[in-house]
């Protein structure tokens, strides 16, 4: 079992930057690749990023490669989302996602464990 808690989102102006941070709880946590993904108001989820057990992997998004960085710390159960140069069309509920097979995915079925949800809002 794992918990999952994102913090970090916010209200940023265009071209600002924002990181977001996820929390796991669960003693296998560095077995588990994590993904971001986001949901806009009326929109589907949508994938953003994930990384690999071991973080050597990454995956990204057309939309969000050279402006969002993903990496994980398995000492610190947690991982992360920067984002960089954010415009209006980012603002979401961005929510990490866990999937024990460990190697990373594109697709919400595939993940196991979600988190609540973190709200960033990028206003023009």
């Amino acid at each position: 079992q794992v918990q999952l808690v994102e913090s970090g989102g916010g209200l940023v102006q265009a071209r600002d930057s924002l990181r977001l941070s996820c929390a796991a709880s669960g003693r296998t946590f560095s077995n588990y690749a994590m993904g971001w993904f986001r949901q806009a108001p009326g929109k589907e989820r949508e994938f953003v990023a994930a990384i690999s057990w071991s973080g050597s992997s990454t995956y990204y998004t057309d939309s969000v490669k050279g402006r969002f960085t993903i990496s994980r710390d398995n000492a610190k159960k947690s991982v992360y989302l920067r984002m960089n140069s954010l415009k209006p069309e980012d603002t979401a509920v961005y929510y990490c996602a866990a999937d024990w097979r460990g190697g990373g995915s594109y697709y919400p079925h595939e993940y196991n464990y979600w988190g609540q949800g973190t709200q960033v809002t990028v206003s023009s």
